[in-house]
């Protein structure tokens, strides 16, 4: 697959826990143009875990999608490939990124920054054994002192990947600070980088994602935390990118995709997980709405999909002024 365009790529960005099934499907059918898997381990995958082999589940029409895998022993990460490519993803995609204590402490995620060349060495490997494009997602290093990613970005595209994915922050930073984008815009900028450069971090509207790829020409953007609710950011940021102003995203609208979501995550996963995965969703669909405090409490405490298909009515006539 082509990871470049001659417009900008607006990807979800992977989200344990986040980026399920039927998040992925309201983000595709509101303009994400590529779609990733949660992260998931690769020693999950290959003691068959069922929770590891559910999040690679997709349909066609997510396509372009990546299974992310994550892992530091390089023989679990080869033994899980066959087990991937059987579920025919576009891509495989190795999660360098994560900073998340309990994934980077065992050397997994961003912790394999602390060993470039190990790191090296097992995407290289997996590149190698992969039939199909592998591509990378990391950080711009493991701390201030060792922000290694332009040297490490010419290293990585001569050890064959076909995309690379840069979070402005460093491991040790966490989500504190700021995402430093200038270091993402240098790398994409750098004569001797061929592949494709996305960018990721710090982008939680629709002006900040068009203003990124016009000052630093990111063949792509990925959008994480800031989708959470909010699935429109995707054609919001393409109107603006297209010289279109924002459109009104109604409360009604809110509602409508919000109770879609929840029917696709009842199926998805059954009605007790199902609505136990949407409590993540439903403050951020109605963010900013005033008044919203008891319905938050309501939507959090039902217990049945119907109940809150109620409430999501409730939702609706109550800021239409039809209470």
């Amino acid at each position: 697959m082509d990871f470049a365009s001659e417009r900008c790529i607006l990807a979800l960005s992977p989200m344990d826990d986040i980026t399920d099934f039927p998040f992925r499907s309201i983000c595709k059918e509101y303009g994400a143009d590529l779609l990733y898997t949660e992260f998931i381990s690769a020693e999950g995958i290959n003691h068959d875990a069922f929770k590891s082999h559910r999040k690679m589940h997709f349909n066609d029409a997510m396509r372009p999608i990546g299974v992310q895998i994550f892992g530091a022993n390089e023989g679990e990460l080869l033994r899980c490939l066959d087990a991937v490519e059987n579920v025919m993803p576009d891509f495989i995609d190795i999660n360098w990124g994560c900073p998340v204590h309990k994934v980077a402490s065992r050397g997994a995620g961003s912790g394999m920054l602390k060993d470039p060349d190990k790191l090296l060495r097992i995407t290289q490997s997996i590149v190698r054994h992969s039939h199909l494009p592998v591509t990378v997602k990391t950080r711009i290093g493991y701390d201030k002192d060792n922000i290694c990613i332009q040297t490490l970005a010419q290293k990585l595209q001569d050890a064959g990947i076909a995309m690379l994915a840069i979070h402005g922050r460093t491991k040790t930073q966490m989500y504190s600070g700021t995402s430093d984008w200038s270091i993402i815009g240098a790398v994409k900028n750098n004569p001797y980088i061929h592949i494709p450069i996305y960018g990721n971090g710090d982008i939680d509207t629709p002006s900040k994602a068009a203003q990124a790829y016009q000052q630093y020409k990111t063949d792509g953007i990925l959008i994480g935390r800031a989708a959470v609710g909010n699935p429109w950011i995707f054609e919001q940021t393409k109107r603006l990118l297209q010289g279109l102003p924002e459109r009104d995203i109604s409360v009604q609208e809110r509602v409508e995709v919000c109770s879609r979501h929840l029917d696709l995550s009842v199926d998805f996963f059954g009605e007790h997980t199902g609505l136990i995965v949407m409590k993540r969703h439903y403050a951020s669909y109605f963010k900013g709405l005033p008044n919203f405090k008891q319905f938050k409490l309501s939507l959090y405490a039902e217990t049945s999909s119907h109940g809150v298909h109620i409430i999501l009515e409730k939702i609706a006539r109550y800021y239409s002024g039809h209470p």
